[in-house]
């Protein structure tokens, strides 16, 4: 198949790129490289040994995706184009909107005029907001907190509302929760720019003393160290998943909402102590006091992906960090 990957140079795009070229697609990826890199994309290439047509667009310019479907006859769409840091959406809620909601829509006219009419949409799991049980069911309320999820949450509406006008739509909505990690070869990861915003990426700054210790939002939680559990997943299971829901959306018309995770969830302190035998270094921490709308514990059932796209996750938290690992001491200034 020929595949648009939008936002394929950021971390879970270029993982996903080298899956599906692995898996002998071919690919064009749109990318306004906002929070991204084109370097991502040659290393792509470098480990795949394969090209990709790339075009720096931001999906709310119709002018150049009309240009980009003229130009290439593509089957199928995988939409990872966005922005994604939650405390910047509260403060800049229209970017979001416009960015996250607008281009989405955009893209949907754009296909809908060339009929392609397969699409996989990166969601988040943070659209059932503070769930009160675990594991999270994709049949849960949704309850999204804050304008990042809310958008993530709209964006799932509209396209219900494509496929149910028109179902020779297939669509998968994919909910990720912790993606973490880097690809086996550290040639590729996540690209913290400035002071991270998760959890992984941090511990590796601390790890390698880029940063002097790590603060860990309360400790007395219900949980079984008082630290706060989520469900972390290794990006190369997250970019398979996108594969597998391909494969099924070329054969079937249908909506699917599918969560992605372990089913697993770990403490923050279980992280660091994996991180610690992975890195062979003490990470320093403090505690502070928990932050406002957080949870005792978070991750989900994997059932639904199991039975739907025939995914699991393969990988657990110590090669989650081994690989983390690798990507800071062979990146430890990112991409740059």
């Amino acid at each position: 198949m020929i595949v648009l990957v939008t936002g394929g140079a950021g971390y879970i795009g270029s993982h996903t790129c080298l899956a599906l070229l692995k898996e002998g697609h071919k690919l064009i990826v749109v990318d306004n490289l906002c929070s991204s890199s084109m370097d991502s994309i040659k290393r792509v290439e470098k480990i795949s040994k394969k090209s990709i047509y790339f075009y720096k667009v931001d999906i709310n310019n119709k002018n150049e995706l009309n240009n980009i479907f003229k130009k290439h006859t593509i089957d199928a769409v995988i939409h990872f184009a966005g922005l994604k840091i939650l405390s910047k959406s509260i403060q800049n809620p229209i970017d979001y909107y416009k960015a996250n909601v607008a281009g989405s829509i955009i893209l949907a006219e754009v296909m809908n005029k060339f009929n392609c009419k397969k699409l996989v949409f990166s969601s988040s799991a943070s659209v059932y907001g503070d769930s009160l049980k675990v594991p999270i069911c994709e049949d849960f309320p949704l309850k999204p907190q804050n304008p990042y999820a809310r958008s993530k949450l709209v964006s799932e509406n509209f396209f219900q509302d494509v496929f149910n006008s028109d179902p020779s739509w297939s669509i998968a909505l994919l909910r990720y929760f912790n993606p973490v990690g880097a690809h086996k070869s550290g040639l590729i990861g996540e690209d913290s720019v400035g002071i991270p915003t998760n959890l992984m990426p941090y511990i590796s700054q601390v790890a390698f003393g880029l940063r002097q210790n790590l603060s860990i939002f309360g400790n007395d939680y219900d949980t079984h160290d008082g630290t706060g559990v989520r469900d972390y997943i290794h990006v190369e299971d997250i970019a398979r998943a996108h594969v597998n829901s391909l494969r099924v959306l070329e054969t079937t018309s249908q909506l699917l909402k599918i969560n992605l995770g372990t089913g697993k969830g770990y403490s923050v302190l279980d992280v660091v102590k994996a991180f610690e035998k992975a890195s062979g270094r003490q990470i320093p921490y403090k505690f502070l006091k928990r932050r406002y709308g957080d949870v005792d514990k978070c991750f989900t059932n994997p059932e639904l992906a199991s039975q739907k796209i025939k995914w699991e996750a393969k990988y657990g938290i110590d090669e989650m960090c081994e690989d983390a690992w690798r990507w800071q001491l062979m990146n430890p200034s990112g991409y740059n």
